[in-house]
């Protein structure tokens, strides 16, 4: 399989801060400077302050926030003091998928990278990731406005996140009043001006267009990183529409090209909501979390709560709604206790199946619903295996290790209230139901005890899937 993985891929630079490092920190700014953006958080980074304030607010209140770093200095600073002694790896949703899909058999993987940088492209997997020839420093797009372009001094330069781990119960001086972090979290000061618009390496954008009929899929994603309004007048509805004229050119080269969405933490519901509604009618499916369906919730109507307590009849409900209302092919909800997906008739690949489901015993029905689910349990045993040792190394050795991980209790309960909800039909270590004109499938999580990494575990299930449902799909 050949797939696309666009947009974004930065590099994640990962550091567990102490208090005292903190304290340290603190004693080098003027205390009515830090106590007043404490109280009041610029929510960006101008100055060296701005970043120690951000950092002292969160440990503070034991909260996670991600601040976009507007100064050349800041980043310097940052480089300087924290790369060096930090846990360097690949991030951003396209990047971890790339790996996954290279990791695990697909033939050639294409992923735009902004900054094709030595550092960069050392991060990604070896096996089948293919790099279009770039210049090796992405440049701004001609004709933006001189001066006033975002990230105009950042755009030769690694797009970097630096990535502040703090521990529950660490503590710092806070100019003599001594504070104790009351919860793990993390503060994110993030230098990536590039992916914040969604920037396409002109090389990505070539080998996409001129290979369009070649490909199989394309996985997209990054939008939750744009933001309403940018230092050069432009917005993100701009953004959105190169991307779905992007869209539509290699469409127009390959009827067949399957599109996958993956939404990501939107800090604006308006621009979740557009992203939605832009993508709907050109994507073949949309994979979010709980969290990100109960965002949507104006668009579906179910309420939030529901949704956000991993309840399987809500969620459910939700997803059903989402994809009717909309005419979305498949809409693929991964949590951390389970994972529920809404498939269309007769526009979900390979079916062989057009029409009205209506009888959940037909044949037919049968073998579609096993054909999902095994793609789906592939997608949660890869996620589980990278979760538990942090490496993907091919598809046996994720059979192996997938064999020692134990399904989620919570998930295996939701399941039964699955069953009853949507009067659903057990399958192997899944079920299935018919709502609405959709197939609903739902399978328990596979769970680690100390699981090694909980970064990327999302992508990893997405792309996973995603690589299996067009084997299948082939196959069929």
């Amino acid at each position: 399989m050949n797939i696309l993985c666009g947009y974004n891929v930065n590099i994640d630079s990962v550091y567990r801060i102490s208090g005292s490092e903190v304290s340290e920190l603190l004693n080098t700014f003027e205390k009515t400077e830090i106590l007043e953006k404490i109280e009041n958080p610029p929510g960006k980074i101008l100055s060296e302050s701005d970043f120690v304030a951000g950092l002292a607010y969160c440990m503070k209140n034991g909260c996670g926030a991600e601040w976009l770093v507007f100064e050349q200095s800041v980043f310097e600073f940052l480089k300087n003091r924290y790369f060096e002694k930090s846990l360097v790896r690949m991030g951003g949703n396209a990047g971890i998928m790339a790996n996954a899909l290279s990791e695990l058999g697909a033939s050639r993987v294409v992923p735009n990278v902004a900054v094709p940088s030595r550092t960069q492209l050392s991060l990604f997997s070896k096996k089948a990731v293919y790099f279009p020839d770039a210049p090796l420093q992405a440049k701004e797009k001609s004709g933006a406005k001189p001066g006033k372009s975002l990230g105009s001094s950042f755009s030769n330069q690694d797009p970097i996140h630096f990535v502040f781990d703090f521990s529950e119960g660490e503590t710092f001086s806070l100019y003599g009043t001594e504070i104790r972090a009351p919860r793990e979290n993390r503060f994110i000061a993030t230098c990536d001006h590039l992916n914040f618009k969604l920037f396409v390496n002109p090389s990505f954008e070539t080998y996409a267009l001129q290979h369009a009929c070649e490909i199989d899929g394309v996985l997209i994603s990054g939008f939750h990183l744009l933001l309403e309004t940018y230092p050069d007048d432009s917005t993100y509805r701009e953004v959105l529409e190169d991307s779905f004229a992007r869209l539509e050119a290699w469409r127009a080269r390959n009827e067949k090209l399957r599109v996958h969405l993956e939404f990501g933490h939107f800090a604006s519901k308006e621009i979740a909501n557009s992203v939605f509604l832009k993508f709907a009618g050109i994507s073949n499916s949309i994979g979010m979390n709980e969290d990100e369906l109960a965002m949507l919730s104006n668009l579906h109507g179910i309420l939030a709560k529901g949704i956000m307590s991993m309840e399987a009849g809500a969620v459910g409900e939700a997803t059903c709604e989402l994809a009717s209302r909309y005419g979305i092919g498949k809409i693929f909800i991964h949590t951390r206790e389970f994972v529920l997906a809404a498939f269309k008739p007769g526009n979900s690949g390979g079916s062989g199946i057009s029409g009205k489901w209506d009888d959940i015993d037909d044949p037919a029905l049968l073998k579609f619903a096993e054909k999902k689910l095994e793609a789906m349990g592939f997608g949660l045993s890869c996620a589980g295996v990278y979760a538990a040792s942090g490496r993907l190394e091919g598809r046996e050795f994720v059979e192996k290790e997938a064999s020692k991980l134990q399904e989620s209790l919570f998930g295996r309960e939701q399941l039964q209230l699955f069953l009853k909800a949507f009067n659903g039909k057990a399958l192997g270590h899944g079920a299935y139901a018919l709502r609405e004109g959709y197939m609903l499938c739902i399978l328990p999580t596979l769970l680690s005890k100390s699981p090694l990494t909980t970064v990327g575990l999302g992508d990893t299930l997405t792309a996973a899937t995603f690589l299996r449902e067009l084997e299948l799909d082939v196959q069929a």
